[in-house]
């Protein structure tokens, strides 16, 4: 099954695609892999304050779904990646709060679910910082190798 067929599934679909903002890029392709630049939940809020781990578990899920677009945008289709290198979650994290590894299992899940463990296995970062932009819940960078 195609991936954009099992985000259907899920009842989930691709954002819009990103729109290039000020001097950065939603992603770019180097050779056979390519890296985006970090996308935000549309979900605002500290997690351990304002949001529940579940919630930022959510907003991670929505985020990643954010990179996956920007990785579609330069190669055209999902189904050209081979494999999922690795995540970086920052996380809006309130004083005191430890739950950023539950938080970033949103994004982890879901790219297991979808490229299964051969290939969606990943390595990862789950930070927990005091700010994001516009207030975000959480902001994820993501990496894949692409095949030919």
């Amino acid at each position: 099954m195609k991936i954009e067929d099992k985000l259907a599934a899920k009842h989930l679909k691709l954002p819009d695609p990103p729109k290039q903002r000020g001097k950065l890029r939603p992603a770019i392709c180097v050779g056979s892999i390519v890296r985006t630049s970090g996308h935000t939940s549309t979900l605002t809020g500290k997690v351990g304050k304002d949001l529940t781990v579940e919630q930022g578990y959510e907003a991670a899920r929505d985020a990643i779904l954010k990179c996956l677009m920007a990785v579609k945008t330069v190669t055209g289709d999902l189904e050209k990646v081979s494999r999922v290198v690795h995540v970086l979650g920052l996380v809006n994290a309130a004083d005191g709060s430890t739950g950023m590894p539950q938080v970033m299992h949103g994004a982890t899940d879901l790219l297991l679910e979808l490229w299964g463990e051969e290939a969606g296995w990943h390595t990862r970062s789950a930070v927990g910082v005091y700010q994001l932009p516009g207030n975000s819940a959480v902001e994820i960078e993501l990496t894949v190798e692409v095949g030919t």
